[in-house]
């Protein structure tokens, strides 16, 4: 096995400099389409979210900032704004909203929150993307708990996150068994969704699924899991099928019981039909008072890695797909027990590992747009990688210098020209650290 090599260290530029809070890309999607503004939230350190005021974005050329939402008189229990990304379409950008009556008694939780589109020229404007129905008779295209991370599709126009339930966080509370797990929906903007008036529920404006099943305890062996998270579309248009057509899908984290009864995560991908208002045969779309909203017809959700009975069992990360949908990236360890990249196909087969490197890879994995290059943290430095055959140290290149703490939140811009990611940067007058937003100007491979 070779070491990393420190082969090209690219000049960074700092974006944001206010010292008094964070600026936090969050792993999302944060570059506007045309590459010149990012866009993140202000959580704290303590409050996270909820204590996140304000959406805002930067000119990554002239650091001009502005304020897309704000939330007046935001308490330390929320309704909070946070974990935005943009469009790759238009000029909008989605992110978290925690409920408009949080209150100390009742705060901002993953069961309690919905997801707010922007658009860029009408600054504090919300348009209510999923809707929220608590409230029995359940509505089909609305969600009753809360949805996360939101992930616009290559097209724009689906938009995908994961979910908690709050009728089966209430249920879990009630009878002290486990029914609050999370999973994968997805939004299309089909037809607006309109639930009865109630402070708990909210209108949207995009149609909701779940498209993943979760049940609280997986027989042992399975490939049932209890848990669906660090999902991501898989391509820009889905990825072609064995037979040829086109399938738009989401690649995700599942979490099974091996052999012996341990929980696992491992690599799953679900197949999502054009037409997500129709449902499927495990139950309504909208959900039963003791169990979650089922998927609708044609989403089909299958196993892709099996680690689970190895010396080395479990998968990490979010799962990236590059932009073609050929090839999801992954975190798991090699026969030394190491944290490598691996990728898989989406159609399955054995997997390819990527990286060789003589510790473990920290994360932040994201694919360049041309396809062929992943960045990741590795020993506190940012690492580009060729994915390829070639001898490892030859396919590396160490874009920045190491740092403690590490550099995160790597994201690119459309045109694979900018790399922009989030620096812990400490006030010299008060000695306290704030997340800043930097990108590499020079030294990394463009589009071609």
């Amino acid at each position: 096995m070779q070491s990393c090599q420190t082969d090209t260290i690219s000049k960074e530029k700092q974006i944001t400099h206010d010292p008094g809070y964070n600026h936090d890309l969050d792993n999302n999607d944060n570059f506007s389409p045309d590459g010149k503004w990012l866009v993140y939230d202000t959580r704290t350190d303590d409050g996270g979210i909820a204590e996140s005021a304000r959406i805002e974005r930067v000119n990554i050329e002239t650091g001009e900032k502005q304020v897309l939402f704000d939330i007046k008189n935001n308490g330390t229990w929320g309704p909070g704004a946070g974990a935005v990304s943009y469009s790759p379409k238009e000029n909008a950008v989605a992110f978290i909203h925690g409920l408009a009556n949080s209150s100390q008694e009742n705060p901002y939780q993953q069961w309690r929150r919905t997801g707010v589109i922007i658009h860029d020229s009408r600054p504090n404007v919300p348009i209510y993307m999923d809707a929220r129905d608590v409230t029995f008779p359940y509505t089909p295209g609305a969600l009753r708990g809360g949805t996360h991370r939101h992930e616009w599709s290559g097209d724009g126009q689906w938009i995908g996150y994961t979910y908690n339930d709050a009728i089966l966080k209430a249920l879990e509370d009630s009878t002290g068994e486990k029914h609050n797990l999370r999973t994968i929906g997805v939004s299309k903007k089909i037809r607006p969704v309109k639930v009865d008036s109630n402070p708990e529920n909210v209108s949207g404006e995009w149609f909701s699924a779940l498209v993943v099943r979760v049940v609280p305890n997986p027989v042992a062996g399975s490939n049932e899991i209890s848990h669906a998270a660090g999902d991501s579309w898989v391509g820009i248009n889905g990825y072609k099928k064995a037979n040829g057509s086109g399938q738009i899908a989401r690649a995700f984290l599942g979490t099974v019981k091996n052999k012996s009864g341990n929980d696992v995560p491992e690599v799953f991908i679900v197949d999502i039909p054009e037409d997500i208002t129709q449902p499927g045969l495990q139950g309504p779309l909208e959900g039963t008072p003791t169990d979650f909203p089922m998927p609708p017809m044609g989403a089909i959700q299958r196993r892709l890695t099996f680690t689970a009975d190895t010396k080395y069992p479990g998968c990490a990360g979010i799962v990236r797909s590059s932009p073609d949908g050929s090839q999801l990236a992954y975190l798991a360890k090699d026969n030394q027990g190491t944290s490598q990249i691996f990728v898989i196909s989406p159609d399955g087969g054995g997997p390819v590992q990527v990286t060789e490197c003589t510790s473990d890879i920290a994360g932040n994995l994201r694919w360049h747009p041309d396809g062929k290059h992943i960045t990741f943290v590795w020993q506190g430095s940012i690492v580009l990688c060729k994915v390829g055959k070639e001898p490892f140290t030859e396919r590396l290149e160490t874009l920045t210098k190491p740092s403690d703490p590490a550099p995160s939140n790597l994201v690119w811009s459309p045109d694979g020209k900018v790399l922009a990611f989030n620096r812990l940067v400490k006030d010299k007058t008060t000695g306290e650290a704030a997340q800043q937003v930097f990108i590499l100007e020079s030294n990394v491979p463009s589009q071609q």
